[in-house]
């Protein structure tokens, strides 16, 4: 009996420190998961602006070509060696100034003898006035028939036509020994010259000599899609001709990034649209007292677009995802919300014009875009000042 009392004793007390240790292990459970608790990654902190309406400028911009105000090619208008260049590439020249010299050997020559014929058409013409005149004085007496005076007076006319002949022929001639010389049709700047002297030059030569282009105004033409050139006409609304008249003046920004000082206007867009492209050619004029635009160079019209009482937000605050664009809201729990926003079709690199799906107020991420900043998770708001209003254009 003893012995039964004592093993059931020993067993109570390995019951009572079993459910010790139980008890200990669970303890230092629950404090090792609240240290893991304690040591979760913070929010992240992420650049926020909150979205205001106000007046706003949002620049298009769009590739262009410049060109002179005229281009114009210079051919010879006689086949002729190439015997001086008078000028070279890049020159400033003066209409009327001398710019090729083409052979004259074979011009004066022909001048010559276009001059000879003149002077043997006119002694023709001499001579059968004498005989007419002497053969109408015998008619008068009655000495010769009038069919004998007829003949007279036709050989008259037969040699004065062949003078008129000849004339012409010394007229042509000499034009042609002009056109040994070429010169400027307009004042402007030389191009490339690839013939020089001793070159064969010809009018029907597919390369021209030179061209000359007045760089004093030059046009920069550019492209409007079918849907900008309907925009520009509030689809019917207004004339063509009156949309241009109420365009704003354009910049150009040159191939280096800079901005011409100068700025320009829209002088004519094309009412043919381009059938492979689906385009309209516009061509805005610039004046050019410098010098400094050449025809043939490139750049990029910068076409200002003000807009009243509008949300901006910068690009790089939304994403894009089959055909749609979505802005990231931060609720009043830090929350990100992905919200589906509509903006005009005016693009300037930098900012949208927000018309749906925002209003003034609202919070929205503006970086972490797509990596850091995803629906649904928390963030802790950084008030950046740089955050709190949409991208400035580019200094001009």
């Amino acid at each position: 009996m003893f012995l039964y009392k004592a093993m059931k004793i020993n067993f109570l007390s390995l019951t009572v420190l079993g459910l010790g240790l139980s008890a200990a292990m669970l303890s230092s459970c629950s404090g090792k998961g609240q240290q893991q608790g304690a040591g979760a990654m913070p929010a992240p902190e992420i650049s926020t602006m909150v979205v205001s309406a106000s007046d706003t400028r949002v620049d298009n911009t769009f590739p262009a070509t410049i060109k002179g105000k005229t281009d114009i090619a210079i051919r010879p208008q006689v086949t002729g060696f190439i015997t001086k260049v008078h000028v070279d590439e890049g020159d400033y020249v003066r209409k009327g100034q001398v710019l090729f010299t083409l052979d004259q050997v074979q011009f004066n020559a022909a001048v010559d003898q276009a001059r000879a014929q003149v002077n043997s058409a006119q002694a023709a013409v001499n001579t059968a006035q004498l005989t007419a005149d002497n053969k109408k004085h015998l008619l008068d007496k009655n000495i010769i028939s009038e069919y004998e005076y007829q003949m007279a007076a036709n050989q008259l006319s037969q040699a004065k036509a062949s003078l008129a002949t000849a004339q012409a022929a010394l007229v042509t001639a000499q034009k042609n020994l002009a056109y040994t010389t070429v010169t400027a049709p307009s004042d402007g700047v030389v191009g490339s010259i690839p013939n020089r002297e001793g070159s064969l030059a010809s009018p029907s030569s597919m390369e021209p000599l030179t061209t000359v282009s007045d760089n004093s105004q030059v046009y920069a033409y550019f492209s409007l899609t079918e849907k900008e050139a309907l925009d520009l006409v509030g689809n019917g609304a207004t004339s063509l001709n009156a949309a241009i008249a109420a365009l704003p003046a354009v910049q150009l920004r040159l191939a280096d990034g800079s901005v011409y000082p100068l700025e320009g206007k829209i002088a004519t867009v094309s009412g043919v649209i381009d059938p492979t492209t689906g385009a309209s050619n516009v061509r805005a004029l610039f004046s050019n007292p410098s010098g400094v635009l050449r025809s043939g160079s490139t750049g990029t019209i910068v076409l200002p677009t003000y807009s009243e009482n509008v949300i901006t937000i910068p690009q790089r605050a939304t994403s894009e995802l089959q055909d749609r664009r979505f802005a990231y809201v931060i609720n009043d729990s830090n929350k990100v919300v992905q919200t589906v926003i509509t903006v005009e079709d005016m693009n300037d690199g930098r900012n949208f014009i927000v018309t749906s799906g925002l209003k003034p107020g609202d919070r929205i991420a503006t970086e972490g875009i797509g990596t850091t900043v995803k629906p649904g998770i928390t963030i802790t708001p950084k008030e950046a000042a740089a955050a709190q209003a949409p991208e400035a254009p580019a200094a001009e």
